[in-house]
């Protein structure tokens, strides 16, 4: 029983954030983009462009130009991911339409409108991502492509397809200008992604080799609050056995390592390094959402 409530409760909490996530890419669009016609990447990029030219409305154009890459990949990527994608892509495109008919329009300056778009399609598309979906659209044309040319890695796949898409709307529009917007649209969703879906757990991780592990390790628990993993190491060159010390650390510590460094020990050979996410006991919990 417990687990049949667990369920339903998941699934309830998936409906959610694809509804908001929907009403907020879809303010980003209906707000900055139609109107500015910016055709940010994507097959929304191209129901923009499709609104522009035929009055169709976007919503409608998203979902029909969602349809054969949905055929497609029913047949090469799995029906579980098509059952899935389809569901938040009627959300998404009903959400485009609807929310159409109420949002207001800005027709001001166009580097704003595509900053904004930018960061509200992020936000959207971040909330659907951080429950195991996908908007469909380019994802889905990247991993055909993959599929096709396993070499190539899914992210230059996707932005293969958004760089087709923004050449299409220079022409569409028959603008340099809006395709440059379009960048910016992209450029700006994409680090709105990364930040929410990875901000949160981003740090640094701390590779050290002292003659002091103790006294270092000791120092960095009491004033920096980090645990430190002490692991025996062998010098190629030397052959010499060592110790070297593994932290993680948020950010804003940074400045604090290093004082304890110069201070325990000046001749300590440090590497820090960016991590991309960090999960576990004070950083990013496991489950999120």
């Amino acid at each position: 029983m417990q687990i049949k409530r667990n369920i339903v409760f998941q699934t309830l909490l998936n409906i959610l954030f694809y509804i908001l996530g929907s009403l907020i890419y879809s303010a980003g669009i209906n707000i900055f983009a139609v109107p500015n016609n910016i055709a940010e990447g994507g097959v929304t990029g191209l129901a923009i462009i499709a609104n522009f030219w035929t009055g169709i409305p976007v919503g409608v154009a998203n979902f029909l130009f969602n349809v054969p890459l949905f055929v497609l990949a029913w047949f090469f990527i799995g029906k579980r991911f098509v059952g899935k994608t389809l569901g938040v892509v009627v959300i998404l495109s009903a959400s485009l339409d609807l929310t159409a008919l109420v949002y207001p329009t800005y027709t001001g300056d166009s580097l704003l409108a595509s900053l904004f778009c930018g960061a509200l399609s992020g936000i959207g598309l971040a909330l659907i991502l951080i429950r195991g979906a996908t908007s469909g659209g380019t994802d889905i044309a990247g991993m055909l492509l993959q599929k096709l040319r396993p070499q190539v890695r899914l992210g230059s796949a996707i932005a293969f397809c958004n760089a087709i898409v923004v050449c299409v709307a220079a022409v569409a529009f028959r603008s340099v200008e809006s395709a440059l917007y379009a960048v910016v649209v992209i450029v700006v969703s994409s680090k709105m992604l990364d930040y929410i879906l990875y901000g949160l757990g981003r740090g640094k991780l701390l590779m050290v080799i002292t003659e002091k592990p103790k006294e270092m390790a000791d120092a960095i628990i009491s004033k920096v609050g980090r645990g430190v993993s002490i692991v025996p190491i062998t010098g190629a060159y030397t052959g010499e056995s060592k110790n070297m010390l593994l932290v993680a650390i948020h950010n804003n510590d940074t400045a604090k390592i290093n004082k304890i460094l110069r201070t325990v020990d000046d001749k300590a050979f440090t590497i820090i390094t960016e991590a991309g996410e960090i999960l576990g006991q004070g950083f990013k919990s496991r489950n999120l959402f």
